[in-house]
């Protein structure tokens, strides 16, 4: 690994999603939304997998870089409203981060690497876009599926779980297992998956 490239690199990210308008408030402090969230992916990254490629880290740290840019409320309010979203977040996140990568001085393969992880292409099939996935499933359990559980039925809820769970390799199952949630979200785990 180029110490000083992937640095750079990290830097860059960080800078754009420090400039994120939403705030989130964190053990009384408020930081930039999305460059809390980068920084919650390369520490669950670097918990679940310490051996990661240089490739799979700038993914995780890029994962939502910049997604203030594409408003929710810009697309129609049904699930191809929310795929379309999706889909033209992922592309743009690939984009933003290929465009740092190039000015630090990585080469096309490895900016391919990057940009095929971000946009989840070959899930499955790759170890890597596996692990990146599982990370972005432990993260949203961890930190954010509290606030979204008061915001949704439970029914909603299980389905989500019973989702997310279909998204994860069995080492990921079992280290969301591990994770300090909490009784209510255990329960509603226990209920998705039984």
């Amino acid at each position: 690994m180029s110490q000083e490239k992937f640095q750079q690199a990290i830097q860059q990210i960080d800078q754009l999603n420090a400039e994120d308008p939403n705030t989130e408030s964190y053990n009384g402090i408020d930081y930039p939304k999305e460059l809390l969230y980068a920084q919650r992916m390369s520490e669950a990254l670097d918990q679940f997998e310490p051996q990661a490629k240089e490739s799979l880290k700038i993914a995780a740290r890029a994962q939502h870089i910049a997604r203030w840019k594409i408003d929710r409320q810009s697309y129609p309010m049904d699930r191809a409203g929310y795929l379309k979203w999706r889909t033209d977040l992922k592309k743009m996140h690939a984009e933003l981060t290929a465009s740092i990568l190039e000015k630090v001085g990585y080469n096309t393969e490895f900016i391919k690497e990057v940009g095929d992880l971000i946009q989840k292409k070959l899930l499955k099939k790759n170890n890597d876009a596996q692990t990146l996935e599982d990370v972005v499933c432990l993260v949203f359990l961890n930190y954010y599926f509290v606030d979204f559980s008061e915001k949704h039925t439970q029914e909603k809820l299980i389905g989500i779980i019973q989702k997310t769970w279909a998204k994860m390799s069995e080492k990921g199952q079992a280290s969301a297992l591990a994770l300090d949630l909490g009784t209510p979200t255990r329960a509603l785990i226990e209920k998705a998956l039984s």
